[in-house]
């Protein structure tokens, strides 16, 4: 077997799902994290005895994480277990009025009667159409986009499809009450678009979540991010937390390792980043190593929103309030929110917020009679130019008095413990460029192709996983993105997949 020396530079998601797959290719793997644990966006932090889930909460494809035990003939429910919640989501308009999210297409349809009763079969038209748009293209999400004419396959069912359209737009063919069209064409959000002008591709979430439901994995997501890092290490893989790679080195455009911050310097034949693509081009490969084309362009682009997460655990419980596992809070002004935030780098006034409340699902993770939480609140990314230093405390101040006075009654009295990330969190402490917490953008222009590509254009043996490259943000994205790069490796090397194994890399 033609082995290889490979460096993977972050263990989010992406990094653990690239790592693994190309330990079972039989390379010699280190996995490099400049933190104490794994998991990324999706780390778990633990204060006071409450474990709060950093990033990602909303769970789908189970399939995925079944794929990467069962390389190495195990089995996902032998390293952590996940529970399908119904509803999905609940979702609140201005007026505290909810929309249960449901899986179950008449449980669906009765929702919808609650607020337009005209609109109950066009929205059933809206939800069978997505079946299309999954079918077209879901097999792309496993697929990379190295050349013009992978994009251009896909373009003749875009315009069929219609999902050029910005997914509100779409969604607006279907419905006519706003509310049950925000209910809709929210998803982007999820993964750092703006429903107003993300293509409607992004429908496909949609059905990825009703052919495989919506999950939450007992004692959280970092649970999984655990599950995942432990696996590598069974099979063999090498792992250097609490160390932070300051510079992949090339020789003659070819990647042949990293230096660290304490300057020690490691040799790799083949480096897979899933640090941020443009904070692993701007500043971990070095103004005489890359191209100034690459400036231009990481300078250009346009990159998602960010993020105010707190978290807090309360004293008492709160399973007399109408809130839900996933509960997602739409202000008045949401379209004008949403331009002040993406289009003009500006703070909004108002608030549109996501409150999960894990405890109502798994009490596993607070001390026994206490309820944990995290409020997440969408913000510009830095080049808002707000000091967050000097604003932060009170902006998150004014999130807890909203949930306070509409949600959930005595809430700071009853906080006994709290943590928060901002812009600056994601800017230093995740190495995301302009403290997007998302990376780049989903947009028509920044998809598949137009997207930062999984294998460098430039340099040869560097490879990327993660939000910023295709196919994008969210768990199933980025756990897709290291399994192309598995792909790619093997495609270059040659390496032969073993038996059990199709040429899509996936089990068979």
């Amino acid at each position: 077997m033609n082995q290889k020396k490979v460096i993977v530079i972050g263990a989010g998601f992406g990094g653990l799902s690239a790592a693994i797959r190309l330990l079972h290719q039989g390379h010699h793997v280190t996995l490099i994290d400049k933190r104490d644990k794994p998991g990324g966006r999706g780390y778990q932090y633990e204060v006071d005895g409450f474990k709060f889930d950093g990033g990602p909460t909303v769970i789908t494809a189970p399939y995925m994480f079944d794929e990467l035990f069962a390389l190495f003939g195990k089995s996902r429910e032998e390293y952590f277990d996940l529970i399908e919640l119904n509803p999905f989501y609940r979702i609140f308009n201005e007026h505290g009025e909810y929309f249960n999210y449901m899986r179950n297409m008449d449980d669906a349809a009765r929702e919808v009667a609650k607020f337009s009763p005209s609109d109950v079969e066009g929205y059933k038209r809206f939800v069978e159409s997505t079946v299309d748009i999954f079918e077209k293209f879901h097999p792309y999400t496993e697929k990379p986009f190295l050349s013009f004419k992978n994009m251009m396959e896909i373009m003749p069912d875009v315009i069929k499809t219609g999902t050029f359209r910005s997914m509100y737009g779409y969604a607006k063919k279907y419905v006519k009450d706003d509310f049950i069209r925000k209910v809709c064409s929210f998803h982007p959000l999820l993964v750092g678009g703006n429903p107003f002008d993300t293509p409607s591709i992004l429908g496909l979430i949609i059905q990825f979540e009703r052919q495989w439901g919506v999950h939450y994995a007992r004692g959280g997501t970092g649970a999984i991010a655990e599950a995942l890092f432990r696996l590598f290490k069974e099979e063999g893989g090498k792992t250097m937390m609490e160390t932070e790679v300051d510079q992949i080195l090339f020789r003659n455009k070819k990647a042949h390792g990293v230096r660290l911050s304490d300057g020690t310097k490691l040799d790799a034949d083949i480096v897979v980043s899933n640090s941020d693509v443009a904070f692993t081009y701007k500043h971990m490969i070095s103004r005489e190593d890359r191209p100034k084309v690459v400036d231009l362009y990481y300078d250009n682009i346009q990159y998602s929103n960010s993020l105010v997460v707190i978290y807090f655990g309360t004293r008492r419980r709160y399973l007399d309030s109408k809130l839900h596992h996933h509960n997602i809070i739409l202000g008045k002004r949401y379209r004008g929110l949403l331009r002040d935030i993406f289009n003009k780098k500006k703070m909004p006034d108002d608030l549109s917020l996501y409150l999960h409340m894990p405890t109502i699902t798994d009490t596993s993770i607070a001390p026994e009679g206490c309820e944990s939480f995290y409020v997440l609140s969408l913000v510009p990314h830095l080049d808002a130019k707000v000091d967050w230093e000097k604003t932060g405390e009170a902006y998150r101040n004014g999130v807890l008095e909203f949930l306070e006075e509409n949600y959930l009654p005595d809430l700071r009295s009853n906080i006994i413990a709290q943590h928060h990330i901002d812009p600056l969190h994601f800017r230093y402490g995740l190495n995301s460029y302009k403290g997007a917490a998302f990376s780049v953008k989903p947009s028509l222009t920044q998809t598949g192709y137009m997207r930062p590509h999984n294998k460098s254009g430039f340099f040869d043996g560097l490879y990327f996983a993660g939000a910023g490259t295709h196919p994008g943000a969210g768990v199933p994205a980025v756990i897709a993105s290291g399994k192309i790069v598995s792909n790619l490796v093997a495609e270059k090397y040659g390496i032969s997949r073993p038996e059990g194994v199709n040429s899509a890399g996936e089990l068979v």
